[in-house]
Order: structure tokens, then sequence, then C-alpha cells
């Protein structure tokens, strides 16, 4: 199946976020029920992946692990009954996102490389920093999820878990704009020099 450019982004954003968006809409519109907007979760991630595989014949590899977690997670709390279970995924999903980039690294290999070299070229160096400032950054996000649904209520905590993880990920993101820059290569020719 072939889709426009616009199409295409629809798509990706129902499978990285189709799932977390029902969550948070289920949450309110059942007057604040975990279990029935875990439901929602369940369900939402469910079709979220059966659409981009149908559209895409294919799942990227970040959202499939993000909507297989999801899935697992929501059906532990669904069997349990128990709404920690859903809360403790994105400190487990963080932590070993930053356990893997910083174990990559103490090893001398470049998990981040691996993923983002076709898209990004950058000189060793580069990729170590990126790495470590990602795995620092999920090991961060994990310690604060923690400490959000430990001390907050449901309603701050699904809010903080969506929008709030994607948008403190989006500016930490941009924060390494400059990073990468820095240490991005060009094809380009250097400008000729002017004496």
């Amino acid at each position: 199946m072939t889709l426009s450019p616009t199409a295409r982004k629809w798509v990706r954003g129902i499978v990285d976020f189709g799932g977390l968006a029902a969550f948070l809409v289920a949450y309110f519109v059942t007057g604040k029920d975990m279990i029935a907007a875990t439901w929602a979760l369940v369900a939402g991630s469910a079709l979220a992946l059966l659409i981009g595989f149908v559209v895409e014949r294919r799942i990227a590899p970040f959202p499939l692990i993000g909507g297989a977690a999801a899935l697992f997670f929501g059906v532990l709390t669904l069997v349990f009954h128990d709404t920690r279970l859903l809360k403790i995924k994105p400190t487990v999903m963080n932590t070993a996102f930053g356990v893997i980039l910083l174990t990559g690294l103490a090893l001398r290999k470049n998990p981040l490389k691996a993923l983002l070299g076709e898209a990004m070229q950058m000189p060793d160096e580069g990729w170590r920093r990126l790495t470590l400032h990602y795995g620092l950054f999920f090991l961060g996000l994990a310690a604060l999820n923690e400490a959000v649904w430990r001390t907050q209520p449901d309603d701050v905590w699904v809010v903080f878990r969506f929008p709030g993880l994607l948008m403190l990920s989006v500016v930490f993101s941009f924060s390494q704009v400059p990073l990468m820059m820095k240490y991005a290569k060009t094809d380009e020719p250097p400008p000729p020099h002017v004496e």
C-alpha cells in the first residue's frame, strides 16, 4: 500500500502514541478509572501495532518495543488488578534503555550509532558523548517516574506519563542538537579560501 508522506506521518503517530492517547482519554472519560483506562491502553496499543503492520508491512523497532511493553504491563495490570504494575512500566523501560546504552559505552560499543548511524554521520567521539547523555537521561526519567507515581495522585501521574514524558524527551532531544551539529559530518566541500 502506497501512502502519501502526510498519511505516513499520521500512521506513525498512531503507532507511536495511539495506545497512550487512548489511555489518557479513557482515564478522564471514565471518571478517572485506572483499570478502565488500562483496557483502553491495551486495546489501543494492539490496534496501533496492527494498523502499523497492515499499512507499512513492518513495525519499526522502537514502536514495536513500546507497544509490546504497553501490552505486557497492561495485561499484567488487568490480570492482577494492580495499577502499580502499569506505573512501573516507564521505570523499567527507561532503566533498561539507560543501562543498555551505558553498558554498551563501557564495553566500547555504540548502540546509538548502530541504530542511527545511517541517518546521521558523526565521529566516534560524538557518538560516545551522545550515548552518555541519552543513557543518563533515560536513568533520570526512570527516577523521575518513580518519584511522581509514588508521591503524586493518579491525575498527576497520568498526565506526566502522557504527554509529560514525551515533552521531556522532545526538549532533551533538542538540547542535544548543538552537540550533534558540532560533530556532524557533511559531504560538502569546505568553502573556498579567500585571501
